[in-house]
């Protein structure tokens, strides 16, 4: 991966290991298809192994989880919490910051 900076958002760091979905669309409609499967597979399963593990084993699940569970599959909601664990490691790793459990991002004026 190398140094987090080097990329400019969670976002760009998640399609490299491939955890973003393919967009495709013509006429400003985007449609967003499976996940792209570009870079290392071997961290790509890594981060959904520990997001399946996540989705099995918390006890209270939170808002956010309960919401997507209601319109998406298991496992759609599986590669999506690997997305956001890997978004979050960009941003603790590129800021110099710590995990912070309650952190709300607030982006200046």
């Amino acid at each position: 991966m190398g140094d987090a900076k080097t990329f400019k958002s969670g976002r760009e760091f998640a399609s490299f290991f491939g955890l973003v979905p393919r967009q495709s669309g013509t006429g400003g409609k985007i449609r967003l298809g499976s996940i792209s499967k570009r870079g290392d597979p071997y961290v790509r399963t890594l981060l959904i192994h520990g997001a399946r593990s996540v989705m099995r084993h918390v006890k209270t699940p939170t808002s956010w989880q309960k919401g997507i569970l209601e319109r998406r599959p298991a496992n759609v909601v599986t590669v999506a919490l690997a997305n956001k664990m890997a978004r979050m490691a960009w941003a603790i790793l590129a800021h110099d910051s710590r995990y912070e459990k309650n952190h709300v991002s607030v982006r200046p004026a």
